[in-house]
């Protein structure tokens, strides 16, 4: 697996899978799958409770642990300090491994900066590899940057050809923070993946239009994390290195750009992420 190179020197893989919305019985299977199809980043999250479905898939697929990118997320009630570094331990433990390789704050709200110096901790301690954040916008990022002592190796935020976030990625190219994009295929909207400039450019290497969008993504420098139950689709998603986007490809796609969002955070997602009430990570299976 091809690798992209993070501002502490750790090496991530440059294409994922993604686990949201998967079920654990769902997600042990597809992991396992996946991991046997050759990808070797999987990206889960607290919130997501597939965590120790995550690890038995990765105990499953015999694949040594060292060749495997573990991605996880702490939710926001996780976020006050006191409390940050506990969820990391349990983390750990649902996952099954003494270390995660890039750990991520979920959302931008509640108690960033504590939960950030617990990263920094779990980074020096070894417990974590690389630290990092999601659904940051650039007004969060330079607030987090102005009190970090470790700066974030990735961000993670909605990305794909008809929301390609120039300006953020600039921003970021300039201080060496990496992007990973989730929906990089626009949650599967057709009218996207079925754009005429996919068809043109797919039909002349061969290549499906999810390829050439997946393609995209990593000549842009992105890390896409595509989720898929479809196993043709698991398959093709990660049998995009044996062609090369021309830079008239790459123009022709830049220009398909609509700024088109296609998730907003319900208000309920939010009330739960301001609340400091307890969520029990650990109730899954």
């Amino acid at each position: 697996m091809n690798t992209f190179t993070l501002n502490n020197g750790i090496e991530m893989p440059v294409i994922g899978y993604g686990t949201f919305t998967l079920e654990p019985a769902d997600c042990e299977e597809l992991v396992a799958r996946a991991l046997h199809g050759g990808y070797r980043l999987i990206d889960t999250a607290n919130m997501y409770k597939n965590e120790k479905a995550v690890g038995r898939a990765i105990r499953k697929s015999k694949v040594k642990r060292e060749e495997i990118f573990i991605t996880t997320k702490l939710w926001p009630t996780s976020f006050p300090y006191e409390k940050a570094g506990k969820e990391i331990d349990e983390t750990l433990k649902r996952l099954g491994t003494d270390h995660i390789d890039l750990l991520l704050l979920h959302q931008e709200v509640g108690d960033v900066e504590g939960a950030w110096r617990a990263c920094e901790e779990a980074l020096q301690s070894g417990k974590v590899r690389a630290i990092g954040v999601s659904n940051f916008s650039r007004e969060s990022m330079e607030k987090l940057l102005s009190y970090a002592k470790v700066k974030p190796s990735v961000v993670q935020n909605e990305c794909h050809p008809y929301l390609q976030e120039k300006d953020f990625r600039e921003y970021l190219t300039k201080n060496d923070i990496r992007l990973m994009s989730w929906y990089p295929l626009g949650h599967g909207d057709l009218s996207l993946i079925m754009n005429p400039s996919f068809e043109e450019i797919g039909a002349k290497y061969n290549k499906t239009n999810a390829q050439v969008i997946l393609r995209w993504h990593i000549q842009s420098g992105i890390i896409p994390i595509p989720s898929t139950r479809d196993m043709v689709h698991l398959r093709d998603n990660v049998d995009i290195f044996d062609f090369e986007l021309s830079d008239e490809d790459m123009k022709r796609i830049a220009d398909i750009n609509r700024d088109k969002r296609y998730f907003k955070m319900p208000m309920f997602v939010k009330q739960i992420a301001f609340t400091r009430g307890n969520i029990d990570f650990n109730d899954q299976v």
